[in-house]
């Protein structure tokens, strides 16, 4: 009875997500549409494309789009995306990819962000400032003015895997594409 609950929000945040990775709208990801949110966070961050943790965050974005990419043709529908995403796609591949764009955000690297780096990283995938600072101030749960690596890890998994959790608010407004 509550997987039939959970279903409807689960695939509602995969649709949320997919809009935030489809930038032009077209129905699609293309390849080159999904590498460019490493370049964006990059530049949101004050880091160049020479940036060893931007390349570490580049390949590990590689690596998801191969695992989306159920036919190899270059682009992901939003049925492929379906499909794909969940609990074991998220550990295979999209912890290590999100992670990286986390560590792109860490400018000090001690596994934790400031309202200010979250808020860039989020509105360079999409996010309203507003709807980014909800969703810090729902995972900064002692109130230590830092989201932690883990935490944030763990709410966007939540997210896609049961429509709920902390990170629910940083995808409730895309702007147009």
């Amino acid at each position: 009875m509550l997987e039939q609950a959970t279903a409807p929000l689960t695939d509602a945040a995969k649709q949320r997500i997919f809009a935030m990775l489809d930038r032009d709208g077209d129905g699609v990801v293309s390849r080159t549409e999904y590498l460019a949110r490493v370049d964006r966070a990059a530049a949101a961050m004050g880091r160049g494309g020479d940036d060893p943790v931007v390349h570490t965050a580049r390949a590990a974005h590689e690596h998801v789009f191969a695992d989306m990419d159920a036919d190899h043709d270059g682009r992901v529908t939003f049925e492929e995306y379906r499909a794909w995403a969940g609990h074991e796609s998220f550990e295979r591949s999209c912890r290590s990819a999100l992670g990286s764009l986390f560590d792109v955000a860490d400018h000090d690297g001690d596994g934790r962000l400031t309202r200010e780096e979250f808020t860039r990283l989020r509105m360079a995938s999409r996010n309203t400032e507003t709807d980014a600072g909800q969703a810090f101030d729902d995972l900064d749960t002692d109130a230590d003015g830092l989201v932690d690596r883990e935490d944030y890890l763990a709410g966007i998994h939540d997210y896609v895997t049961t429509g709920s959790s902390p990170m629910a608010a940083a995808y409730r407004t895309l702007p147009t594409p």
